[in-house]
């Protein structure tokens, strides 16, 4: 601090040089004496109020410089101009008199300068007054006359940054209004300085409504690369998670909102968030109470209503020990929703626990939409993340959450399913130790897509749920004939997308890389998939492309069928070989066509008779 001051005592010294430097010059003046003592009087206020700064800045914690920075170099600018115009009329050589021409003109200029000078001082002195009641002050300094932003947001931070705890909130307020939609402005906040402010306002604590401005402010920051990296670079990853862990509803909510939005944005941030462990305390609030009606249920259905106080005395006593590192770390089992009740019920000396339960359940559930929301940008592209939210039982409670919630909580819930069945598909590693075909976790999550597939005509929801079982195909035996069941069923949907998602996952089950492809193969014909693909090659481009694919993986695996056969799928090929222009499809679809000549001698008689 002592080193900035330093500095800050350097930058204005150069200011005040110059006006000591004045009053000899004007002095020695023996033309424009008048103007000469005029414009004197304006540099020695000028000086007087550098002094008063001066003070101001050496006393002043956590000051704000940025302000002062570029006012003093617009001063010290002004005031050097003013000294090189009084020095010209002091007596010189017959030469530099007729070659130097000064005028009044010149005087009423710099008068003007100075004038201007004197007004951003005033200004400067008013933000940093400590005995400004008012707090944010939003009168407009020369300095800032073109672009009146600069001033309001130089105020804002310096209220944010040095006033008390009421004006940093309302400044921190002012600033989220004032940058929201406006891309501009929020380049203008970040550059002038305003992140450190607003991470110390939520890292401090002071009160929830400090730290919900606070989180708001960033939130409305944070929806671009660099000024996401800008917060990064601060600190704010750890800031945010330290808040995240124990801290009223609201400001969770709000904070999960920003770890979204930043994650979202920033893959460095996501990769930070993701070292700081924010998974976890992420799943735990989303599973607050998901599975505590399960538990109660549980033990209820064991005892008789005589012992029901009983289990209440053990409720309390289970709340003062914490979970052991193996229960923690164990595999998806089936003591998941013993684990997340005794997990909750251990943080017994959170002093938010019972405001978390008393809670509104309208608030409760923006929480977890918010927290949901964290973790599906957190899994997206990320194996490592997605691998962190399956150790932490985290499939489990989605699963619960899309069998019990609606609306965007399960959407949100679906699209962190999708990322991480999206990751499993890529790192088998995950996929082996995720979705084990006798893993609790893994069969509710299938069992809840199905559902979801099945009974939603909704294709917000049905398309992410579509994309999970594809990116499941190589999880699933050949006995698991449901799955394919129902997406061959979701092949003839009258939303053409549905149609077309139906139809990629299965070419994920149907795919040379798929070890089981030949028998499921054989069940989407089975389950009469073929003439519904064959209705899907008049459709619109989408359709048409990944119907082609799928067809000619039945081909390749399944060339003697009869349904192929019947349904004239050489022909079909054969017909879309001569304007396929798809370079997936350049030499599939030529494949497919051999393999079904090697089986259909009387394809020749079908060419002429289908009609595409």
């Amino acid at each position: 601090m002592a080193s900035e001051e330093k500095r800050i005592a350097d930058e204005l010294s150069y200011p005040i040089l110059f006006a000591e430097q004045f009053r000899s010059a004007a002095d020695d003046a023996k033309s424009f004496k008048l103007e000469c003592i005029e414009v004197g009087k304006y540099v020695e206020r000028l000086k007087q109020m550098l002094r008063t700064l001066v003070r101001l800045a050496t006393t002043t914690p956590s000051l704000y410089e940025r302000p002062i920075r570029r006012v003093i170099a617009e001063v010290s600018k002004n005031l050097e101009r003013a000294l090189t115009l009084v020095r010209k009329c002091k007596r010189q050589s017959v030469l530099r008199r007729v070659v130097t021409i000064v005028s009044a003109a010149d005087f009423r200029k710099v008068l003007g300068l100075l004038e201007s000078s004197m007004g951003d001082m005033r200004w400067l002195l008013s933000v940093f007054d400590s005995e400004n009641t008012t707090g944010i002050v939003l009168s407009l300094p020369p300095i800032a006359s073109n672009d009146p932003i600069i001033a309001w947001v130089w105020s804002y931070i310096a209220t944010l940054q040095m006033a008390q705890l009421t004006e940093r909130v309302e400044a921190a307020n002012e600033l989220a209004s004032l940058v929201k939609d406006n891309d501009r402005n929020k380049k203008i906040v970040v550059d002038e300085g305003g992140v450190p402010p607003l991470l110390k306002l939520l890292k401090e604590g002071a009160s929830p409504d400090a730290q919900v401005a606070a989180a708001s402010a960033l939130h409305t920051l944070a929806d671009e690369l660099d000024r996401v990296r800008s917060i990064v670079n601060e600190l704010g990853v750890q800031i945010v998670v330290q808040a995240l862990g124990d801290s009223p509803v609201r400001v969770q909510s709000q904070l999960a909102s920003l770890v979204a939005r930043m994650a979202e944005h920033d893959p460095l941030a996501q990769e930070c968030f993701a070292r700081e462990n924010v998974i976890r305390p992420l799943v735990t609030i989303l599973s607050f109470e998901t599975f505590a009606d399960d538990h109660r249920d549980q033990q209820l259905g064991k005892q008789s209503i005589h012992s029901i106080v009983q289990i209440n005395k053990e409720m309390e006593k289970k709340s003062l020990a914490r979970p052991s590192s193996r229960q923690y770390s164990n595999s998806n089992g089936s003591s998941n929703s013993n684990y997340y009740y005794s997990y909750y019920y251990n943080s017994e000396g959170s002093k938010h626990r019972r405001e978390r339960e008393n809670e509104r359940p309208e608030v409760k559930l923006c929480l977890k939409i918010s927290c949901a929301e964290a973790l599906w940008k957190l899994a997206r592209g990320s194996v490592s993340n997605s691998r962190t939210i399956t150790d932490t039982k985290g499939l489990l409670c989605l699963a619960k959450l899309v069998e019990k919630e609606e609306g965007e909580l399960r959407y949100n819930c679906l699209m962190t399913i999708m990322e991480i069945t999206a990751a499993a598909e890529s790192n088998a590693d995950l996929r082996r130790a995720a979705f084990r075909t006798n893993s609790p976790a893994a069969k509710a999550v299938v069992d809840q897509l199905l559902k979801v597939i099945r009974e939603l005509d909704s294709q917000v929801l049905q398309i992410p749920a579509i994309k999970s079982m594809g990116s499941l195909a190589r999880t699933f035996p050949a006995r698991e004939t449901r799955v394919i069941g129902q997406l061959v069923s979701q092949l003839g949907h009258r939303n053409l997308d549905v149609a077309a998602e139906a139809a990629i996952a299965l070419s994920k089950f149907a795919s040379p890389d798929n070890f089981l492809r030949t028998e499921h193969s054989k069940t989407i014909i089975e389950f009469n998939g073929v003439p519904t693909l064959m209705r899907m090659l008049r459709g619109n481009e989408l359709t048409l492309l990944h119907g082609l694919i799928l067809l000619c993986y039945l081909a390749l695996h399944t060339s003697n069928s009869e349904a192929l056969e019947q349904a004239r799928v050489l022909t079909a090929l054969e017909g879309a070989d001569h304007s396929v222009v798809n370079p997936e499809l350049r030499e599939l679809v030529p494949n497919a066509i051999r393999h079904l000549n090697l089986y259909h001698a009387g394809a020749l008689s079908q060419r002429h008779t289908f009609v595409p």
